[in-house]
């Protein structure tokens, strides 16, 4: 496929920087909450939610370790009370659109309204899906979300009843878009083999992912028990992450569920918030090729003072992974993730590279501590073992971030339905202009 050269642009910087670089100082003298959090990182309030809570300090503001909730429930309480199962995704996204656990009734009456959702318009994957291919399968993905809206008879209606079967539709088919458009990306550009294969009604999300992508469709019982809790502890996180606070806003504008979820996408993709465990595998990379012996306790700490100095890596002077904006003295999702980063481990052969992933994380948040004058507490976020756990089940990083999708689009649906249900008026803060007035 003939790639399209960028326009030229040259001489047009210097006029961009002329007119649009702002003073840090401003931000100060008018009191503007970049990223919308204050100087401490609080998030400014901007809603309400009952679909999830973030804790992160304890009643007299000090750092705790970190909960997540979902519809009033532990989330680790979940986890356990659904390990025995492949469908533990099902029965969360069930609770966060709901709002109630599912009994075995209700569970298995979802469960099948997704298997028979679980299905794409008539040639849509050849139509869609395989045309105009590219290795950013976020974007493949969203073109694929918005021409469904080209199959759906009331997409424009934003009835609750309608959102919610639209919403589920979506969950339904988020893996074979994500799956698909790998596949059509790794044929026609990688020149690699093209196989296509049916999700089956008896499998899980988590199974299907496996099924989809695989030439013999086989996975071990551990990979998709890992997926599954993969999916659970990514698919919400309060109302206030870029994504999810991106799906309330287009919402509240009153547009459709398909540009809703496609505007939420496009959010997620950016390194800073969905492809975060990418920059962790690529550190982890570079951190490997640079260190004689990765069990050497001062080398390794040697190293990472020069990540954060900027010196080595991509130069931007971060230790991925480590720390969160909510979170100080631990994250949850990575507590929990863990055990099953160390199952999938042993069972790949892979207990070394673990070592290294667990030094990284015993040192990193005192050499932060140091270099950074951060003495509140730096813990591993959810990413730093995310991209590890995938890479050990053989999942090409170009499906990093949209597995994070496929897990996160029913925390994006749960928030919409909240925002039809109890949102009035249109999103719109407020920008201060620091323009000057000229003279022709």
């Amino acid at each position: 496929m003939k790639k399209r050269d960028s326009i030229d642009t040259s001489g047009y910087s210097e006029l961009i920087r002329e007119n649009d670089s702002i003073p840090a100082e401003y931000y100060e003298r008018y009191d503007v909450k970049r990223g919308l959090r204050d100087l401490n990182g609080k998030g400014v309030l901007a809603g309400l939610t009952n679909v999830s809570n973030i804790i992160a300090k304890d009643k007299d503001g000090e750092p705790c370790d970190g909960q997540l909730w979902y519809r009033g429930y532990r989330v680790e309480e979940l986890i356990e009370k659904y390990k025995d199962t492949p469908f533990g995704y099902e029965n969360l996204a069930y609770l966060l659109l709901f709002g109630d656990l599912p009994g075995k009734r209700e569970s298995r009456k979802f469960i099948d309204t997704l298997t028979d959702a679980r299905e794409l318009p008539t040639n849509f994957t050849r139509d869609v899906i395989m045309k105009a291919p590219t290795k950013d399968v976020m974007n493949s993905m969203t073109r694929a979300i918005l021409t469904l809206a080209s199959y759906d008879r009331n997409a424009s209606e934003i009835s609750v009843e309608n959102v919610v079967s639209q919403c589920m539709q979506l969950i339904a088919v988020f893996p074979m878009l994500a799956v698909y458009s790998y596949h059509a990306y790794n044929h026609y550009e990688n020149m690699d083999s093209m196989y296509i294969h049916r999700p089956l009604p008896e499998l899980s999300t988590a199974q299907n992912i496996l099924n989809l992508l695989r030439a013999d469709s086989k996975y071990t019982e551990t990979e998709a028990k890992a997926l599954d809790v993969a999916l659970m502890l990514h698919m919400e996180h309060g109302g206030g992450n870029n994504s999810t606070f991106t799906t309330r806003v287009v919402t509240s504008s009153g547009a459709d569920t398909y540009a809703t979820i496609a505007a939420a996408m496009c959010s997620l993709k950016g390194p800073r918030h969905g492809g975060a465990n990418i920059k962790v595998m690529e550190m982890m990379d570079n951190i490997r090729e640079n260190i004689k012996d990765p069990k050497d306790d001062d080398e390794v700490r040697n190293y990472l003072g020069r990540l954060l100095d900027g010196e080595v890596f991509d130069g931007q002077g971060l230790i991925y992974g480590m720390g969160h904006a909510v979170y100080s003295r631990s994250d949850p999702r990575e507590v929990i993730f863990r055990k099953y980063v160390e199952e999938l481990s042993e069972e790949k052969g892979r207990q070394d590279d673990l070592e290294l992933y667990r030094k990284v994380e015993s040192l990193a948040p005192e050499v932060i501590a140091a270099k950074r004058k951060i003495y509140k507490g730096v813990s591993p976020n959810v990413d730093f073992y995310s991209g590890f756990a995938y890479e050990m089940m053989n999942i090409p990083r170009e499906l990093y971030t949209p597995i994070f999708a496929i897990a996160r689009v029913a925390g994006w649906s749960a928030h919409r339905i909240e925002e039809l249900v109890s949102g009035s008026k249109i999103v719109r803060p407020a920008y201060k202009s620091i323009m000057k007035k000229r003279q022709k």
